[in-house]
Formats: C-alpha cells, structure tokens, sequence
C-alpha cells in the first residue's frame, strides 16, 4: 500500500485490512501486536478515571490520523445504524469466519480487533489477498476450547457465556481472555498480553 504519515504504528495501531467502498479506500486499524497495551496504558485516557478510556483513546487517535490522512474516521460505535465493520473485514480479504463463528484474521487469529477505520476518498492500491488460515489448521482447537460450548458456525450464546464468566472455573477465560480465542494457533503467535484480554473481559462481562 502507499505509505501513510503519520505511520498508524506511531500509535501501536496497524492496517488490519483495506478495501475499496465505492469511490473511497476504506483502512481498518487495529493493535499492533503485544507492544499495544503498553503503548494504551501510558495514555492519559487509560489513567484519568473517566468511563471508557480505550474508546476515548481511539476516537482521539484514529480521528487525529484521519484528518493527517485527508480522510474520515469511522467506528464501530457510530449509530445506529452502524457502520459494517465485519462486512468491510471480510471485503478486505484478510479476515475470514472461522469454524466457531467468529471472525479470524490471517495475522492476529481470533485477538482480532478494531479501534477504528478511515475512509478516504480515491482507490488506494490494496495488498494482495491473503490465505484463510482455517483451511490448513490441524484439529481446529478452537471448536473444542470453549467450556460451556457457547460457540457455534450458527451463533452465539451470549446468556450461557456470561454466565460460566459468573462462575468460579469462568476466572480463568475472565483472566486470560476467552479460551475459543487462545486456543487459535494465530491468536498464540500474535502475543496479546493477558492484561489486555481481561480488560476486554470486564468491558464484555
């Protein structure tokens, strides 16, 4: 793709996936790896107390690179009716549906996130499509790691998940993040901190 300046990795971000939406290039960012959540906690939105940092984060950061870029920023919690985050990711051709229903990106596994994407006007050159890395993964143990089953091609069982988070053996997922997403060989590669994924917890939870 064409270099950006700002680089989003001055931020901790990186281009999770890109895709032409009618005349505009559509950029989805997302954590650059382990050396993210150090990068968000040092931030003064994760230590002011204040309801929300990391989205507050975003919106100031994601929103300061859009307007370097000559583009608009985007997010996920923009709405109703809401931009189509999992449709532009799966557009973008580096993000699939993984065997438990969820989305899998060919870097960060099933730790994918996004904080944000910009829009800019014009046809960006866009990377090269990448291989679903469900195809070539042995035994799949994301069909198994989830305790109570509440993952499924089919759907999602909010009600049983949160649950089993209530409970005493659900410390664990609540600690370390949920098991289905550890257990993808991606997820592991991708070295998300522990931290982070009991941050997202105690958000979802």
């Amino acid at each position: 793709m064409t270099p950006l300046d700002p680089a989003p990795e001055t931020h901790a971000l990186a281009i999770m996936g890109a895709l032409h939406d009618g005349a505009d290039t559509v950029l989805l960012l997302g954590p650059d790896g382990p050396g993210f959540w150090a990068h968000f906690t040092a931030q003064p939105e994760y230590g002011d107390g204040a309801p929300d940092p990391l989205d507050r984060w975003s919106k100031r950061v994601v929103g300061a690179l859009a307007t370097a870029w000559g583009g608009v920023a985007v997010f996920p919690s923009d709405g109703p009716p809401y931009p189509p985050f999992q449709d532009w990711a799966l557009r973008s051709r580096r993000a699939f549906v993984s065997p438990v229903g969820m989305l899998v990106h060919e870097r960060a596994g099933l730790m994918i996130s996004f904080r944000g994407a910009v829009r800019i006007h014009g046809l960006l050159p866009l990377p090269a499509a990448a291989a679903n890395p469900c195809l070539g993964c042995e035994g799949q143990p994301c069909r198994s790691a989830c305790p109570v089953d509440a993952l499924s091609p089919t759907g999602y069982d909010v009600p049983a998940c949160r649950a089993f988070l209530s409970s005493e053996p659900g410390q664990d997922c609540m600690a370390r993040g949920c098991a289905a997403r550890r257990a993808c060989p991606i997820s592991q590669d991708y070295g998300r901190l522990a931290e982070q994924s009991a941050f997202h917890m105690r958000a979802f939870h």
